[in-house]
């Protein structure tokens, strides 16, 4: 299967650290479980330049690794060839999507952007995953919940609109 016959998923916060490879780690997880990882095409990227090439916070890894889930990732800026490459364009706050329509229009795409707390079942008209990056480790906590349950139901609509079967049970 090639990159390009895969359902790709980009998820987009601000500084690529924190909140969008945690989505993507957990993302990952959810497909792998589902028996799909090889029909997922799955990154994450930043709208800012402040963290080019550096790892994921050392908290969203602390937190995560509590669960069983290891966040590994080396952040990258958003690029226009994003809006080619991946089906879907997961941002984390209002101020990424602004950012992320800004690229995706001076490149002349007309792909949809979708904020994943929009997924959230749980979400009760909050549609931004906060940012973490002031707080303490309560704030990653609850950051990681958030990202969890909006994955899981982003899955699920994903899955539902390519009507694909999960290999196995999840």
């Amino acid at each position: 299967m090639t990159e390009r016959d895969r359902i790709g998923v980009l998820f987009v916060c601000l500084g690529n650290i924190c909140r969008s490879p945690l989505a993507k780690s957990v993302f990952l997880q959810l497909v792998r479980e589902a028996g799909l990882a090889d029909r997922f095409d799955v990154d994450a990227a930043g709208t800012s330049s402040y963290h080019i090439g550096d790892g994921p916070d050392a908290r969203t890894v602390a937190v995560a690794r509590r669960r069983g889930l290891e966040v590994q990732h080396v952040a990258r800026q958003l690029h226009a060839t994003d809006f080619e490459r991946f089906d879907y364009i997961v941002v984390m706050d209002r101020e990424s999507l602004r950012n992320t329509e800004r690229v995706r229009d001076r490149a002349g795409h007309d792909r949809e952007i979708h904020l994943l707390r929009s997924f959230d079942p749980e979400a009760n008209g909050v549609d931004e995953v906060p940012d973490p990056w002031f707080g303490g480790e309560e704030g990653f906590v609850e950051v990681q919940n958030t990202i969890e349950r909006s994955c899981r139901a982003l899955l699920e609509h994903i899955l539902g609109e390519h009507e694909v079967q999960r290999s196995r049970s999840g």
